[in-house]
């Protein structure tokens, strides 16, 4: 149940929506796409309606129903919606759109329909599954892309990552043949996809490539469960691979059943690396928002969080459905030595 009055399509949040979509690029007469699906929060494909309708846009919109629950646990964050399932027409009509306005409950960031409709030249803004309030807290700004940009440029050429912590972190991450990745909330460049919130740099390591120790300490956070961590939990980590979760509290035992349902080591393998850059995301946003009312991706973003992920890595030829994402406070980041967070605060 939400805690807000109302859901309905305010004025600031449509002007928020104008804002972000000029912002992508979006022009008078552009050939616009929503996508949504049964399970979607209506009111984010409504605001996208009118702020296309408002940018003189020619726009339409694909509400596809959502999928049968194909596994025995819930999917949560993952980025690979399966709303598409394949169907060609669908595919067709958004490779061929100028925009597309990504209102799905996942995400296209990871779906297997991705790539055919990037290669049509569509920009794709994939709006997370939040309530508009923690989208207009969050609000990119034109001044975010080079920062992210700055943040691509230091990952890239780079041969490793390490990540130490207090708590007992010390992870080492090698990025040679790592594809490197990053957010600012807006995308201009045809055949692209950018989220909203955005704020972030990551790379997805290829296969071999992380070996060490993980410690999520307490008040860390576990987004698919979407809780803050209350003891820690550490994971050792081999050749990509959680091979051990040791603790004996609540929050290990929680994570021990979740990576074992898929019944697929892929599972327990790093998807993704990286550190949050927005500075007006917070840690303890999860606080104030029910969990049907928050999706989680402003905590993937705020600033000086070091964030590892499990599950899907296409650079390692791996695909699963199970997924972690997993924010870490207090944590410091080098590339080759050189720091770029120091103990949880963005250098």
């Amino acid at each position: 149940m939400s805690a807000f009055a109302s859901d309905a399509a305010d004025p600031k949040w449509v002007a928020n929506f104008v804002a972000v979509f000029k912002l992508c690029g979006v022009q008078p007469g552009d050939a616009c796409a929503i996508l949504s699906e049964s399970q979607s929060r209506p009111v984010l494909a409504r605001l996208s309606e009118l702020a296309l309708a408002q940018l003189g846009a020619r726009w339409f919109h694909l509400r596809l129903p959502t999928p049968r629950q194909s596994v025995p646990v819930p999917v949560r964050s993952t980025g690979a919606s399966d709303a598409i399932a394949g169907l060609g027409p669908v595919v067709s009509a958004l490779a061929s759109s100028v925009f597309i306005a990504d209102c799905t409950v996942e995400g296209l960031q990871h779906a297997a329909e991705l790539p055919a409709i990037l290669r049509g030249g569509a920009r794709v803004l994939a709006i997370s599954n939040e309530h508009p309030e923690i989208l207009e807290r969050c609000l990119p700004r034109a001044e975010d892309e080079a920062q992210v940009r700055e943040a691509m440029r230091r990952l890239k050429g780079v041969a490793q990552m390490r990540v130490t912590s207090a708590a007992g972190t010390d992870l080492r991450i090698g990025l040679a043949g790592a594809r490197i990745g990053g957010v600012w909330g807006f995308t201009t460049r045809p055949g692209s996809l950018s989220h909203w919130p955005g704020g972030l740099v990551l790379a997805f390591p290829a296969a071999g490539a992380v070996a060490g120790r993980l410690v999520l300490a307490p008040g860390d956070v576990n987004l698919t469960f979407k809780r803050y961590l209350a003891d820690p939990v550490t994971l050792e980590i081999e050749a990509d691979h959680v091979e051990r979760i040791v603790g004996s509290s609540v929050d290990a035992e929680l994570m021990r059943g979740y990576f074992a349902a898929w019944g697929d080591r892929s599972a327990y393998a790093t998807s993704h690396v990286g550190w949050g850059l927005n500075r007006a995301a917070r840690w303890d946003a999860m606080t104030f928002y029910d969990k049907a009312d928050f999706n989680g991706t402003e905590l993937r973003a705020f600033a000086g969080n070091f964030l590892y992920s499990t599950g899907a890595n296409e650079v390692a030829g791996r695909h699963t459905l199970g997924h972690f994402d997993l924010p870490l406070r207090g944590c410091s980041v080098s590339l080759d030595g050189v720091a770029v967070v120091e103990q949880g605060v963005l250098l």
